[in-house]
């Protein structure tokens, strides 16, 4: 590192000070020599009055993270070499602001800061909370979740970002930063071995070229078979399957001048991910009927990991990229670009209906990613008492998606079972064919085509995003001790996207209030009105005046196995499919020192993200294209009117900070109000996902970390976050007005507690001892189960109760102990026994309704007890 900051005293401090300070999250923190044996045991860590601290280098100035007035947590490469950090997910443990949460696929993962976050199971949708690598932005879940490879350090940024970073974030960031190429020859080799026939080996080695080029490589794999037994089909699912390699380059050729060249790939193949059946219903007894054979897991048995599928899950996903960041140093300025081409390919394939029946032949989706982005910044100096940083930042990106959903051979007969319930025997699927086919005028018309195998959705989706901001930041001295940090960001953001699905499925396609099949209703309506007491003649008054009254109609019950139904693609006369969408967003902070030891800060932050787009099979056009739709002649039989894009998110903080330093002890406190305006809500509906605005939702906070040495082998940390959120407004959710209702999936209170010993044998040997208690109070898996929604004949809510009442009987608690016990030699050699959650403590991830079993309920669960030895060798 090099450092052209030639001033000493007072002035140099202060400026230092004020570009630290817009260094925030795009820092580059370093562990100075001596410190790493000491530092710190959790997501934070303490300075020591003679400098050994971690230090914000990321505009070539140099300031503690301690002294930088944002709310952030930082996690050094030691923390995650002793706690068996492996990636992304993991650092849960250590950052309780942090929640990470995999559902159905490696790929779709959901990352939550301060309760904010969505975006996993939609391509359509970019996450509220962004992830940069090496300030490379990754916009899809699918590109951020490959193995820590040469990890320096990760950063968790609270609050919006925007005036830092080019890419606005209404909720937070995850900032990696692996290590640069050294100009010495140095590197590791780590192996190691755990339950589960866990393997894992990764390398990395640095060294120089010449005096002005560097180079580095790190590669590692990660093995391990499945910890969950699928009965059904004779496999192991939830397993580790995944390689990288990264390759850079560090070319300085003169003091000024610096050239950093990053090539990545990475490459999953795994079986992931288990579903495992809470509650079971009457759709579930049909399943199980000895004319279906299908078996699910007995819900009291949903954590011994074992389930039953009739064939195991596909996912895919190649990630690879190459990024070039070029810094020059002018004198007063720094001048940076960063640009970056990135490919990700994902294809995943489930057994979407989670059992053993054949009742899913294919839940394909093939997705693939390509972007382009580059910024351009400049920081220095401008004045004695302003320092500032100025940035452009352009973001082009493309997405396709295809997919295909099929029902099985075993469909046909579970429905029948079912249209048998829900008519009490009056009707069956021959029945029905035959019926419909007459009053269509053709009595074959439908014989044997009614959920027969290959009957579903051919789907084909794509979107382009293009996304221009410039942005910057100056810090003001505007006292000895005192500055004022002003920042802003505008950003313009379009995209165009189209879809081509095609419904393969006459079940789907009719109308049951079709004039045609009066005669079909008022036979149902007489029969069942003779049935319950009435005369012939009441019964036949009764059934003439309600055959043709949707809300009276006796096929109703039989909507919700529609499962196709006819779809309206766009762009189309009334939708053009496109957005366009512009805002800025800016920070305003106040910081003081108000001595060496304690620094002081209030600041109000605004964010933004553009519109996202429902790119899902519920994805469905507006109501206010119903007009235009239908002069176009698009109207299609059975069609639900619903969204196909959700409005922009803005967001802000209201924020006051103390942060504290005395030699052996640290203390960061913030205190906290953050709200987002139009948050996307992305619920699934049982066979897809509905995309919503909420009208508002906010928090109070606040979140305190701190560690302490209080004996020298000895360091401890803790770290609270305690939260209190609602929904101020939001209407039109999937499951009713939630308005003044605490979102799901997030704990009023979430804690770590952390200890590490380390202990100088004396000899140049060390025995380190690390142990931590992870903790997340009770909070609701899921804001509610649209399948239990009371709804009339004619398909319309009438009481959203149900919905709330089914998932209230489901709450995650989290109790997660991690420990290891390391033996480090003076040579370079150690060895390692590690535990994950040692107590095996067993929660739902997330809970939802059922696939084609109405009534039931079906969760992912957490993972289990992990542990295991390692052997590293640094030199």
């Amino acid at each position: 590192m090099r450092d052209t900051m030639q001033d000493n005293g007072t002035s140099g401090r202060l400026r230092r000070s004020r570009t630290a300070i817009l260094a925030g999250a795009g820092a580059t923190a370093l562990v100075l020599p001596g410190f790493a044996a000491a530092q710190d045991a959790g997501s934070t860590t303490f300075a020591e009055s003679d400098g050994n601290a971690i230090i914000v280098t990321a505009t070539k100035r140099e300031k503690t993270l301690q002294d930088v007035p944002v709310a952030v947590s930082v996690t050094t490469a030691e923390t995650m070499e002793r706690a068996h950090i492996r990636d992304v997910s993991d650092l849960v443990s250590v950052v309780p602001s942090l929640r990470v949460v995999q559902l159905q696929g490696s790929q779709a993962t959901n990352f939550f800061i301060r309760g904010f976050g969505n975006g996993s199971n939609n391509v359509g949708i970019e996450p509220s909370v962004g992830v940069f690598v090496d300030g490379v932005f990754r916009s899809r879940t699918a590109s951020q979740i490959s193995d820590f490879p040469d990890i320096q350090r990760v950063e968790v940024l609270r609050g919006p970002q925007s005036t830092l970073f080019g890419k606005n974030a209404s909720a937070g960031v995850i900032s990696i930063v692996t290590r640069e190429p050294q100009h010495t020859f140095q590197g590791s080799v780590e192996a190691s071995y755990g339950n589960f026939d866990a393997r894992v080996l990764k390398g990395y080695v640095t060294g120089p070229v010449s005096d002005a080029l560097a180079l580095s490589l790190a590669a590692g794999v990660n093995k391990r078979d499945g910890y969950v037994k699928d009965l059904g089909s004779d496999t192991r699912t939830n397993e580790r399957n995944r390689w990288f390699v990264r390759g850079q380059a560090l070319f300085e050729p003169n003091d000024a001048l610096k050239i950093r060249l990053i090539g990545d790939y990475d490459k999953i193949d795994e079986n992931c991910c288990a579903v495992v059946n809470i509650q079971s219903s009457g759709a579930t007894a049909a399943l199980m009927s000895p004319l279906v054979g299908g078996m699910v897991n007995n819900p009291k048995d949903a954590f011994k990991d074992r389930i039953y599928g009739n064939f195991p899950s596909t996912n895919k996903i190649e990630n690879f990229g190459v990024s070039a960041q070029i810094d020059y140093d002018t004198g007063p300025f720094t001048l940076t670009s960063i640009t970056a081409l990135r490919r990700t390919n994902a294809v995943n394939d489930q057994d979407s209906d989670f059992t053993s029946a054949r009742l899913l032949s294919s839940n394909l989706e093939d997705k693939w990613l390509r972007s382009f982005s580059q910024e351009f910044r400049v920081t220095g100096d401008i004045t004695d008492s302003i320092s500032a940083l100025f940035g452009v930042f352009y973001l082009n990106e493309k997405f396709r998606q295809h997919g295909e959903l099929y029902l099985d051979d075993q469909f046909r007969p579970y429905a029948n079972l079912l249209i048998q319930g829900r008519s009490g025997g009056a009707l069956n699927l021959a029945t029905l064919e035959g019926a419909f086919g007459a009053m269509d005028g053709n009595p074959g018309q439908y014989i044997g085509k009614f959920f027969r195998a290959g009957t579903g959705q051919n789907i084909d989706m794509a979107l382009r995003n293009e996304s221009f901001s410039v942005f910057g930041q100056m810090d003001i001295e505007l006292a000895k001790r005192l500055t004022l940090t002003l920042g802003g960001n505008y950003t313009r953001d379009k995209k165009k996207f189209a879809t081509d699905v095609t419904s393969y499925d006459p079940f789907s396609a009719i109308d049951f209030d079709a004039a045609q099949y009066a005669p079909l209703r008022y036979n149902l309506i007489y029969q069942g009105a003779l049935n319950s007491g009435l005369a012939a003649a009441q019964a036949a008054a009764y059934a003439t005046a309600n055959m043709n009254n949707p809300r009276a109609n006796p096929l109703g019950g039989l909507r919700t196995l529609q499962l196709f139904p006819p779809f309206v693609n766009l762009p189309n006369a009334a939708e053009d499919g496109k957005t366009s969408d512009s805002n800025f967003s800016y920070t305003v902070r106040l910081a003081y020192d108000a001595s060496d030891h304690v620094n002081i800060y209030a600041s109000y932050a605004t964010g933004f993200k553009a519109s996202s787009v429902n790119l899902s099979r519920d994805s469905r056009p507006p109501l206010s294209a119903a007009s235009g739709l239908a002069g176009a002649g698009l109207l299609v039989p059975n069609l639900q009117y619903g969204s196909r894009v959700a409005d922009p998110e803005k967001s802000r903080v209201i924020e006051l900070g103390a942060k504290g330093n005395w030699r052996t002890y640290s203390v960061n406190l913030a205190v906290f109000y953050q709200e987002i305006k139009g948050f996307q809500s992305n619920i699934f509906l049982g066979t897809g996902f509905a995309l919503a605005n909420a009208g508002k939702q906010s928090t109070y906070g606040v979140e305190f970390e701190g560690t302490a040495r209080p004996i020298p082998p000895l360091t401890l940390g803790v770290a609270i976050t305690w939260l209190d959120p609602k929904y101020n407004s939001f209407v039109a959710s999937a499951v009713g007005d939630q308005s003044g209702r605490r979102p799901p999936e997030i704990p009023r209170w979430s804690t770590t507690f952390s200890a590490q010993w380390d202990q100088d044998l004396g000899n140049g040997d060390r025995l380190i001892l690390r142990g931590s208690y992870h903790y997340e109070s009770r909070s609701w898996a899921v804001e509610g189960l649209p399948g239990f929604i009371a709804r009339d004949t004619a398909g319309n809510p009438v009481d959203y109760k149900p919905a709330i009442e089914a998932a209230s009987h489901f709450k995650r608690q989290v109790d997660e102990v991690d420990a290891s016990l390391t033996y480090a030699m003076r040579n370079g050699l150690e060895l390692s026994i590690w535990g994950r959650n040692l107590l095996d403590d067993r929660y739902f991830n997330r809970i939802f309704d059922s696939v084609a079993q109405p009534l039931a309920i079906s969760a992912y669960p957490n993972q289990p007890r992990t542990y295991g030895a390692s052997a590293r060798f640094k030199w």
